[in-house]
């Protein structure tokens, strides 16, 4: 079984919560937006015991920005439909989404040419609310976002009811 480790930073902003994630980079992705997104995360090596250090190098590696410095809230572990285990931690921060630069990952491509091209794992973060964010995330790790809320002891704002007008 793989296990990954990785950093949800959030910020208050204008009083409201707001939540970093990243766009996988590479081709396969390029066109994907809805459910694609993620925390930033990476996976965890052979030997490797410190999960939270795991996830400080990953974010720092799929971002280019330094680590934020601040109290590390534990959201637990959810699994994606590969069968991954995902370990996640929260900290409060702030970063330019649009300076991210992430490191790069080499595959074939175009598919069977034989030839190797380089691209970012990520391609791109940015700051959204939690329902955007929601919406975005691969839907394993949208349950993050609710025990982060749950941590901060904030309300999640109510959606809407639908209204039948007779």
């Amino acid at each position: 079984m793989k296990v990954s480790a990785g950093l949800m930073i959030y910020r208050k902003k204008n009083l409201e919560l707001e939540v970093l994630i990243v766009h996988p980079g590479g081709p396969f992705w390029a066109k994907k937006d809805k459910g694609a997104w993620s925390i930033p995360k990476g996976e965890v090596e052979d030997g490797e015991a410190d999960l939270l250090a795991v996830a400080k190098r990953e974010f720092a590696e799929e971002t280019g920005q330094p680590v934020p410095e601040g109290e590390y809230l534990e959201l637990g572990s959810v699994k994606n439909k590969s069968g991954k285990v995902i370990h996640a931690w929260a900290v409060e921060g702030d970063l330019d989404a649009a300076q991210i630069k992430s490191n790069v990952f080499a595959m074939e491509w175009p598919p069977k040419s034989g030839q190797q091209q380089e691209f970012p794992e990520v391609d791109r973060a940015g700051w959204f609310v939690p329902d955007k964010a929601q919406e975005k995330l691969n839907p394993a790790q949208v349950s993050l976002i609710d025990h982060l809320i749950e941590l901060l002891g904030m309300e999640v704002p109510a959606q809407p009811e639908q209204i039948t007008l007779l």
